[in-house]
């Protein structure tokens, strides 16, 4: 018999990771098996920006007949695509249902509609239904959804069970938007969860997916808050540890889990998009501070009416700042980009760069006084696309008509 190896004792210093506000951090992470993302149209739906997360594998999320059909336009097929809102029109849910998307009820009069629909269409569409529901986040988000506290959600179940013209499949909520509360997610998948149990329980109809919405926030800092973002937001890690642990402990059989649905959009793209502008003029205000006017404003910035925005030179400047109010170009008193911001001292002429403006500025952005600029993508080679034109004068005048009577005025 050989001779083993012999390989003296050693003793190694154990590095269990650095600390974080629960003590020592370690590699694991909490893994769910059946994860979905669809992408949130009202968040950016500029065709370039929804490519990309499809090409990712990222279903749709749409909330109007608009978007529905840009998603279609973009590939998706119609089986997956999530329509939520409160606003669908008869021919949009016909083409829903055709097409067999996931159709998710806001309210019982679009549960009726949808009713008499797939009766006259001899299908049945695949459906949900929102849910609104007291997490310990305040304003409570009940505009939208049936009610879980006072019923209204359990007696949409029964419903939709009762008519036996539609296929319940999936619970939807949204509970709020940029949520900085993990346990507000912990106690929404408890609540759908236990709708989920009842459905199986009372009727043996096995809940297929658990929709979360989204709601995670980015790196912004919003407006009046004293902490920066990275002091006061729980990392996305600690999200999905909060929903993934409820869920696995809701009542599901291990091979009965859910798909677990996220209609992520801020915290995937708000980081990734910057809007580069110019100094217009500077200027001292009535109580002495300093004033920038900028060539960009709220019309095209409109988050900057609850976030506050990082501006930094995009030149050479001074270490040496000043408090300064940053106003935009336009002939309205609210067009105030930042109240107060430290910036070193700016002249007519100098560029600026305004951080994290993916989310929500170019679906909510407006034509006011001024025209909207071009939008080009980077790409991972460091590539610049142009995948928006920027308006000129007969793009805005191509909706426009003047009647006879005014033709010669």
């Amino acid at each position: 018999m050989s001779k083993l190896r012999y390989e003296s004792p050693a003793i190694r210093k154990l590095n269990a990771g650095g600390m974080n506000k629960f003590g020592t951090r370690t590699e694991y992470e909490p893994v769910y098996p059946k994860v979905q993302f669809a992408w949130s149209y009202k968040t950016n739906y500029l065709d370039a920006v929804c490519r990309i997360f499809h090409q990712e594998g990222s279903w749709a999320e749409v909330v109007s007949g608009f978007e529905y059909e840009k998603a279609l336009g973009n590939g998706v097929p119609g089986h997956r695509i999530l329509f939520n809102g409160p606003e669908k029109t008869e021919a949009e849910l016909r083409r829903a249902v055709e097409l067999d998307s996931l159709i998710h009820i806001d309210h019982f009069d679009e549960l009726y509609q949808l009713t008499d629909i797939a009766a006259g269409m001899g299908r049945k569409p695949r459906v949900a239904i929102r849910v609104n529901m007291d997490t310990g986040t305040y304003p409570l988000w009940d505009r939208f959804g049936f009610n879980y506290e006072n019923g209204q959600a359990m007696e949409a179940l029964t419903r939709i069970v009762s008519s036996g013209r539609l296929e319940l499949i999936g619970l939807h909520c949204h509970i709020g938007t940029y949520m900085m509360s993990v346990e507000a997610y912990r106690k929404a998948i408890q609540k759908l969860g236990s709708l989920a149990v009842h459905s199986r329980d009372a009727w043996g109809i096995d809940i297929r997916y658990i929709d979360i919405g989204g709601g995670f926030p980015s790196g912004n800092q919003l407006r009046g808050a004293h902490a920066t973002p990275t002091d006061a937001l729980p990392s996305i890690d600690e999200y999905a540890e909060a929903i993934t642990d409820e869920l696995q402990r809701t009542g599901f059989a291990p091979d009965a889990l859910p798909l677990l649905m996220l209609e992520t959009g801020r915290a995937l793209i708000d980081e990734a998009g910057y809007l580069l502008g110019s100094v217009l003029a500077t200027k001292r205000l009535s109580d002495g501070r300093r004033a920038n006017i900028m060539d960009f404003g709220v019309n095209i910035l409109f988050t900057s009416f609850w976030y506050e925005h990082r501006i930094s030179p995009a030149q050479p400047f001074s270490h040496h700042t000043e408090d300064v109010t940053i106003y935009g170009p336009l002939c309205m008193n609210i067009d105030m980009v930042r109240q107060h911001a430290s910036l070193p001292l700016l002249n007519k002429g100098d560029r600026v760069v305004v951080h994290n403006v993916g989310a929500y500025n170019m679906t909510q952005w407006m034509q006011f006084i001024q025209m909207r600029p071009r939008v080009v993508l980077i790409d991972e080679q460091g590539a610049v696309h142009l995948i928006r034109e920027a308006e000129d004068l007969a793009f805005i005048k191509l909706q426009e008509r003047i009647p006879p009577h005014l033709a010669d005025a």
